[in-house]
């Protein structure tokens, strides 16, 4: 329960014109401050002011990026009871709402034709890289096999593209997903706003920094993330942290090669892992492998992909 004042401040902080306006565009997704101000035509200053308002009556919350921060609409507790009665009772065809929605599908489709010219500056070598190992689609099923059925919550470690986060969409409750490229976070949240899923965020971060992420996920996916790393057992162990009572890691990595290019043009670090390895590493971090399974190649000097699902040891 809160307090009286607290609930008068909650009130206070939505009955404004323009907070209005920025909670039913917080509706359609995450955005920046720097997106609000476009939208809404308004000053950095006057669009922060507002959203500090609405951040201190947690009606919004904030993730800050660098010199970036990033608001998405609270739907816990009081406040986020508050968000969706407004979200709900509010005439969305009314004229500033629409023409913010208008800016707000401009704004979006800007940003996903800058995701897609940025891809198709790595593209060759990504097709490169896909062409040397069996088809995704394959490994895919076999992901979407192994988390089975829906968890609460879901960390992706190195989410990229958020290829995984948009696979799982029906698997998870929420989710973050966290990587150290701008760049493909910014891929991450065009392909998030173009297949509509708001109940997933990305944020950037290092997997090998993940306090703010103990204790707090049912599922933690490493995919095509380990062999970044000269020592694996690291960023696995962090993500064992990471994990409830009961919950699961998933590993999709290649199993070892001798594709030196990877190593000098990919920035790869290890140049595979095998199932020993993995065994050691997720000993030492406290994980049992309870499902392993290989993929063999398209082609004979291809890549063979693994996949591990990892729990708690008993």
């Amino acid at each position: 329960m809160r307090k009286p004042q607290d609930i008068v401040g909650i009130l206070k902080a939505a009955g404004e014109s323009t907070r209005l306006r920025i909670l039913a565009l917080l509706a359609q997704g995450e955005l920046s401050v720097k997106d609000l101000t476009e939208i809404l035509d308004q000053s950095q200053p006057r669009v922060s002011r507002h959203l500090k308002l609405l951040a201190d009556a947690e009606m919004v919350t904030r993730h800050a990026e660098g010199a970036w921060a990033y608001f998405r609409l609270n739907r816990e507790a009081a406040s986020g009871a508050l968000n969706d009665w407004i979200v709900s009772h509010i005439d969305a065809d009314a004229t500033a709402l629409r023409g913010d929605r208008d800016k707000l599908a401009a704004l979006r489709a800007m940003q996903r034709q800058r995701a897609a010219d940025f891809f198709s500056t790595i593209a060759g070598d990504w097709d490169r890289l896909r062409s040397l190992h069996v088809p995704e689609a394959a490994v895919e099923e076999a992901i979407l096999a192994a988390v089975g059925g829906e968890v609460e919550s879901f960390l992706d470690l190195g989410t990229g593209t958020g290829r995984m986060l948009e696979l799982l969409a029906g698997h998870y409750r929420r989710a973050v997903g966290l990587d150290s490229s701008r760049e493909m976070l910014a891929l991450a949240r065009a392909k998030l706003d173009a297949e509509q899923i708001d109940h997933a965020q990305v944020r950037l971060g290092d997997i090998t920094d993940l306090a703010d992420h103990a204790g707090s996920a049912d599922l933690v996916m490493l995919h095509q993330v380990l062999h970044y790393f000269d020592d694996p057992g690291v960023p696995l162990g962090r993500a064992g942290a990471c994990l409830r009572p009961g919950g699961r890691i998933v590993v999709v990595d290649f199993a070892p090669h001798d594709h030196e290019f990877l190593r000098s043009e990919q920035a790869h670090r290890r140049l595979g892992l095998s199932d020993q390895q993995m065994e050691v590493w997720g000993r030492n971090a406290g994980l049992d492998i309870h499902h392993a399974r290989q993929f063999p190649p398209r082609a004979e000097d291809g890549l063979t992909v693994c996949l591990w699902v990892l729990a708690q040891a008993a």
